[in-house]
């Protein structure tokens, strides 16, 4: 694919962060489509070419909004604005199979969001009814570690999205990444992304207890060329101090999780994603893109430009 022509500096990068941590739109670092949208007559070009021909901006790969459950599309909004995002991965939240509100933000916001959707991987007929959602020019799909369809092939919900050529989102436990069956439906779908949430864990350092030898199993599902791993904020895998202090509210040391996927993946296979709304039960939106910005300081120009946004918008292109 080439090198990446970044065109900013590594000081430019750390402003971003510093941007994020005022929660003000001091730092035009990033030329957002909602600015644009301010001016009249002005709509935001959809990104639509090879991340490689695109400049330094933070792509948002993973959070959430919808009608029954979570904050709306305006408070998601609100804070990307604030925080410099320009893009955002929009991923259906998990057993809510009317994806009708997320089809609805992306008419609203032309070029500003892609769409992964979920279809109803329990109806016999759900390969039809996610080549009709494919249709309407997707991104992705999102399926759990965990899922399997009815019938005789259990692997067919995977499958069908392979056959579609959509890149898969998958969330779960950590069992269900270091299972054999895993591994499996990687095998059978080579040529399509597969995307493990949450650094095949759960969202909180609680809930699903992992030791590092587990996601060192777990990370080793890079010699899938086709697996990809999604990173959050440092509350997901750290621990909140019992005195906290600005301007890290964690304990320290902190778990090497980061340093561990950027070994075995590299930062064309690593996506930076809030997680929103849940990240706010953590250490909030703007602290999960600035600490995690600043983990990677010593990184390259080039390496932050994947990880913060080129990943994202390869595997997850927008498409309206």
């Amino acid at each position: 694919m080439g090198h990446l022509k970044v065109e900013t500096s590594r000081r430019s990068f750390l402003k971003a962060g510093a941007a994020a941590a005022a929660a003000l739109g001091m730092a035009d670092l990033f030329s957002s489509p909602a600015q644009a949208a301010a001016q009249p007559g002005a709509v935001p070009t959809p990104l639509r070419s090879d991340p490689a021909d695109q400049p330094l901006s933070v792509v948002d790969a993973h959070c959430h909004a919808t009608p029954v459950w979570y904050a709306d599309i305006d408070a998601l909004v609100f804070e990307m604005d604030r925080n410099s995002v320009e893009h955002a991965v929009l991923v259906q939240i998990g057993n809510f199979f009317d994806n009708t509100y997320q089809f609805d933000v992306v008419k609203r916001f032309p070029g500003r969001f892609a769409n992964v959707v979920i279809g109803d991987y329990r109806k016999p007929d759900a390969a039809d009814d996610l080549a009709k959602l494919a249709e309407q020019g997707i991104s992705g799909v999102r399926i759990a570690g965990a899922t399997r369809s009815p019938g005789d092939d259990p692997f067919a919900i995977w499958k069908a999205a392979a056959n579609l050529g959509l890149s898969i989102t998958t969330g779960g436990r950590s069992a269900d990444f270091v299972s054999p069956e895993f591994a499996q439906i990687v095998e059978a779908i080579p040529n399509v992304p597969v995307v493990i949430e949450h650094l095949g864990s759960t969202d909180n350092p609680n809930d699903d207890p992992v030791g590092d030898d587990v996601f060192a199993q777990i990370f080793s599902l890079s010699r899938y060329p086709n697996v990809y791993m999604k990173i959050h904020g440092l509350g997901e895998f750290n621990k909140r101090s019992t005195y906290p202090t600005p301007p890290f509210p964690f304990d320290k040391p902190i778990r090497p999780l980061l340093d561990m996927v950027y070994d075995a993946f590299g930062p064309q296979r690593m996506m930076w994603g809030s997680d929103y709304p849940l990240v706010n039960q953590r250490e909030g939106y703007q602290r999960a893109l600035q600490l995690t910005m600043e983990q990677f300081a010593s990184k390259s120009d080039d390496d932050r430009a994947w990880i913060f946004g080129k990943t994202a918008m390869k595997v997850f292109p927008i498409r309206a």
